[in-house]
């Protein structure tokens, strides 16, 4: 027997031996698709064909969709067990000081931000020994600062998180790290009847972090839980 029969019998064997692997591999029933086609030759249509290619047209692209949904799942997962580390954690300090050092520290790290700073209006700026201690974090503004900080133009609706991107951040909410800042969430704070609204901002150095594509429930959820424990705090 030639070195040529002895090959086709062997490829004859182990095909008979493991069909279903060789129908499950792509790339050999392409080859074989191909080969099919070109032993009909250019005029007979193969409607076959030409449906198993769509098929397989509309199963890759199925196939995309599947990868998207689960990869978007488990960010969404991902993101919603950070916001719940960052409310325990907000849940921790045992006085103000300490509850407002903890925005620039262990609670932006969980966050994954670069800046984090809390801003009150207030119609008496003056600022005292605590409130200077604390200037990386805690900043002091006049009133209507908050409105006119989230929507300079007054146009669009009243949002409780506003996500943008910038050239270079404000200094008066960043502070030092402004020229750093690519994006940042700005989160409007309601501190209860009769007092001035307030304003967390996270800053971010990638510009991709928050821009206004990005869904904003988990950020709405984690302002709903900041504004009660400030509330709790100014009370």
């Amino acid at each position: 027997m030639s070195t040529t029969a002895e090959l086709e019998d062997t490829l004859r064997q182990a095909i008979l031996a493991k069909p279903d692997a060789l129908l499950e591999d792509q790339s050999v029933m392409n080859a074989l698709v191909s080969a099919n086609e070109r032993a009909m030759g250019s005029n007979i249509v193969d409607l076959r064909g030409i449906a198993m290619e769509r098929m397989e047209a509309r199963l890759d692209r199925l196939e995309d969709t599947h990868r998207s949904v689960i990869a978007a799942a488990y960010e969404n997962l991902a993101g919603t067990n950070q916001i719940h580390r960052a409310v325990l954690r907000l849940l921790d300090p045992m006085d103000f000081e300490s509850y407002l050092g903890n925005l620039g520290g262990e609670l932006a790290e969980i966050l994954r931000v670069d800046s984090v700073t809390l801003v009150l209006e207030t119609a008496h700026p003056e600022q005292d020994a605590a409130v200077q201690r604390m200037d990386q974090v805690l900043k002091v503004v006049e009133p209507g600062f908050v409105e006119q900080y989230i929507n300079p133009q007054r146009n669009g609706p009243d949002r409780q998180v506003t996500l943008r991107q910038m050239q270079c951040g404000n200094a008066r909410t960043h502070g030092a790290k402004a020229d750093f800042i690519r994006s940042e969430a700005c989160l409007k704070l309601e501190l209860g009847e009769g007092r001035l609204p307030g304003l967390l901002v996270l800053g971010a150095e990638d510009p991709h972090q928050f821009t206004p594509q990005h869904g904003t429930d988990l950020l709405a959820f984690f302002a709903g839980v900041f504004e009660r424990s400030m509330r709790h705090w100014l009370s």
